[in-house]
């Protein structure tokens, strides 16, 4: 691992979003200290790092931080250029790598918080927009084996094998199947899961689920 003068990421361990930088971090071999957030509990020094949003994950690079997980996911990967590139050379493909990202951050997570905790009517519909907007992404990534090439991961990657540690929960809340939905999406987690810098990042899903658990009992959604 190389040394990188001082590097902090405030994260939540069940954070599709906090995944990504650990994944980016490791992947580049880059040392650095996790702090474990308590998000009904936040720190002093999170609500003093991200004083606009107070959300995981920040990057504290020298003192000095970086929020919102795709741009830290570019700040990583532009300081750290060296090792393992995440983005493209060629301003086209980066363009496009920028724009899948973004389409990942806008419809993931929400369509996904409904999956889970929806019920009824809500449920359905959120979980056919979710399963088009994987059926949208297996043909971006058409028979390539990852999104950023044959050869390695790439940013698009990064920025959406964390979510693959949540689809256990998906399927169990909304009794469907992913994979019978999207196999090549399916095929292309598992590949991912292969490299060793992903499942050392993600946690198992079986703990994901009974963490949902949790937050539905909180949130009297059970």
């Amino acid at each position: 691992m190389e040394g990188t003068n001082d590097v902090v990421l405030l994260d939540f361990w069940a954070s599709s979003f906090g995944m990504r930088l650990r994944i980016a971090l490791a992947l580049k071999g880059i040392q650095y200290e996790g702090r474990e957030e308590n998000l009904f509990d936040k720190s002093p020094l999170l609500l003093e790092m991200n004083s606009v949003h107070k959300k995981i994950p920040v990057l504290i690079h020298n003192g000095k931080p970086i929020c919102e997980s795709l741009i830290i996911l570019e700040y990583i990967d532009q300081v750290w250029h060296d090792k393992y590139p995440l983005l493209p050379s060629d301003s086209y493909d980066r363009s496009q790598a920028r724009f899948w990202a973004d389409y990942i951050d806008k419809k993931i997570y929400s369509t996904g918080r409904r999956v889970w905790s929806g019920k009824g009517e809500d449920q359905e519909e959120a979980k056919k927009e979710f399963i088009e907007i994987f059926k949208t992404l297996e043909g971006e990534l058409g028979d390539k084996t990852y999104f950023g090439g044959d050869e390695n991961l790439g940013f698009v990657d990064v920025a959406l094998v964390p979510f693959t540690s949540w689809f256990y929960s998906y399927e169990t809340c909304a009794n469907f199947s992913i994979e019978a939905e999207c196999p090549k999406l399916v095929a292309w987690a598992k590949r991912c899961m292969q490299i060793e810098c992903v499942s050392n990042s993600l946690p198992h899903p079986h703990k994901i689920y009974a963490y949902v658990l949790e937050l539905k009992n909180k949130f009297g959604l059970a």
